[in-house]
């Protein structure tokens, strides 16, 4: 069905919208109106800022008054994400303030809807919280739990971006950091060791996944074993990059796969855990240090599952 906006609408741009490049702001806007007529509105002049004509890349200013003309919307049925995924998320909540919001995501909810998803953390957050300018500041694997960050205006998102893009090799000023807690299969044997590999993406068997490769991103994760059991290690891994996959593609590189981990994994040592109660990935984001002005760093304990299946394994 189509839904026409007939008459033309004029926005005020806000201190919290400031900075988002105009084509951007309207993608985000004008849910459903495919991307071709939005480029086609800014290069016919049909949307325009403060009465003047502005090109893609413009960046917007608080205060702007952005024309929009009237469109018509390709209407879908919106999505109501359950009742139990809301009270799980509310329950979830570690840290807010003005500027963020931080939960301790659970495993098994994607982080944003599609690929065959309706819904993820963003889309419950936003159905909660209508009124408030939520982005994502990062992202999580579906099956990994732990810490994940949304932002509440522009400012923070911009300020916490760059923090993860910050070059870490410049040890003269602090930098994020990022801790993860991770079962993997056997025991492990490098002591405390940093995997300096790079990594590309491939597609196999339908699935994309990241392998090892010199021609690829640069990636760097740090490991220590916290506690040796007797076919499997729990560790510490310390992340100075952010690629899809990081962890888990480096823990099988070094030999020892996540546990549970059903494209990464080995499926001899999953079958085993599985049958003393593993159900999933054991990959827990725990620890993010954000230097901002003041520092913050926010912790997740590890999920009630995974302390209950350490308690088997002790």
């Amino acid at each position: 069905m189509t839904i026409s906006q007939n008459s033309v609408r004029i926005l005020e741009i806000t201190d919290a919208q400031e900075g988002q490049r105009i084509d951007n702001f309207l993608l985000k806007h004008l849910k459903n109106v495919p991307k071709s007529h939005i480029y086609r509105l800014l290069r016919s002049g049909q949307v325009r800022v403060n009465s003047g004509r502005k090109k893609p890349t413009y960046k917007l200013a608080a205060g702007d008054k952005l024309r929009i003309p009237p469109v018509r919307v390709e209407s879908q049925d919106q999505t109501v994400v359950p009742d139990s995924v809301i009270h799980s998320l509310t329950q979830a909540i570690l840290y807010e303030d003005k500027n963020i919001l931080a939960i301790n995501k659970p495993s098994g909810i994607a982080v944003h809807g599609g690929s065959g998803l309706r819904f993820g953390v963003i889309e419950a957050f936003r159905q909660m919280r209508p009124a408030e300018s939520l982005e994502l500041v990062h992202r999580l694997d579906r099956e990994t739990s732990g810490i994940l960050i949304l932002s509440k205006n522009r400012t923070s998102l911009t300020q916490i971006h760059d923090l993860f893009r910050r070059d870490n090799s410049d040890k003269s000023i602090e930098h994020l950091e990022k801790t993860y807690l991770a079962l993997v299969c056997g025991q492990w044997q490098h002591g405390n060791h940093t995997v300096n590999a790079a990594l590309s993406k491939i597609k196999q068997g339908g699935e994309h996944r990241m392998v090892v490769d010199d021609s690829g991103l640069h990636a760097i994760s740090h490991f220590e074993a916290i506690e040796i059991f007797a076919d499997t290690s729990l560790m510490r891994i310390t992340i100075e990059t952010g690629r899809m996959h990081q962890i888990r593609a480096h823990a099988l590189h070094c030999g020892h796969p996540i546990a549970g981990d059903t494209r990464y994994g080995d499926k001899q040592c999953n079958k085993s855990l599985r049958s003393m109660g593993l159900k999933r990935l054991f990959l827990h984001a725990q620890r993010l240090h954000l230097p901002l002005t003041p520092p913050q760093t926010i912790t997740a304990e590890l999920t009630p599952e995974l302390k209950d299946f350490l308690k088997i394994l002790k």
